[in-house]
């Protein structure tokens, strides 16, 4: 019993250190291009976008484990390591995409069948799994890790969204307006957040 809940304060510990300490989109700018056009984007559903991005890490995290132990004992290991991360995210892809075009006539199937390539296919998802296995993640940790990276990656959804709607002021110079205002936004959060870790990885 004592284990169980040690692996779950693990797991919650690297989740939370993922959304807040190492979020993928202000500490290492995963995702940031997908995050612009999702801000602008008033079909897709952000919290819908973000659970598929959790639902497609944690799934990936367990496969991209094994894949990596495997890896390790072979003797080219540097040249497999990103094809077999990216055959994970595939697999997962696919089986997710079987789930939701068995459910496509249900609510909201339809929806996330149109956002699941949106958020399977993105540098959040394989960056974090190469981040996983460079930093030699346990199991636990690295599906915390995972799901603290969507959660992170919502986080950053909303608050570029409101900041969106901040960012139309008149005061803003025109050649700065849209686009430009808003990375430079997304690069000052980002040293903010950058302030709380330093330069190194506190993992």
């Amino acid at each position: 019993m004592n284990d169980v809940m040690q692996a779950v304060g693990v797991f919650f510990g690297y989740a939370v250190l993922a959304v807040f300490a190492q979020n993928a989109v202000f500490t290492r700018g995963l995702g940031v291009s997908r995050l612009v056009q999702l801000v602008g984007d008033e079909r897709t559903s952000s919290g819908w976008f973000a659970l598929l991005l959790c639902v497609t890490q944690v799934l990936v995290a367990p496969l991209a484990f094994y894949a990596g132990g495997f890896i390790a004992a072979q003797s080219n290991p540097a040249q497999l390591r990103p094809l077999a991360y990216l055959a994970c995210v595939a697999v997962v892809s696919l089986f997710e995409f079987i789930v939701l075009w068995a459910a496509r006539g249900k609510r909201h199937g339809g929806q996330l069948l149109r956002i699941l390539p949106l958020a399977a296919v993105n540098s959040g998802v394989l960056g974090t799994v190469l981040v996983e296995r460079t930093q030699s993640f346990t199991l636990e940790q690295s599906m915390g890790f995972g799901l603290g990276s969507g959660l992170g990656y919502l986080l950053a959804v909303m608050l570029v969204t409101e900041a969106d709607r901040r960012l139309r002021s008149e005061a803003i110079p025109e050649a700065f307006r849209g686009l430009p205002i808003t990375l430079i936004y997304i690069g000052v959060l980002a040293l903010a957040i950058y302030g709380f870790t330093g330069h190194s990885v506190i993992l």
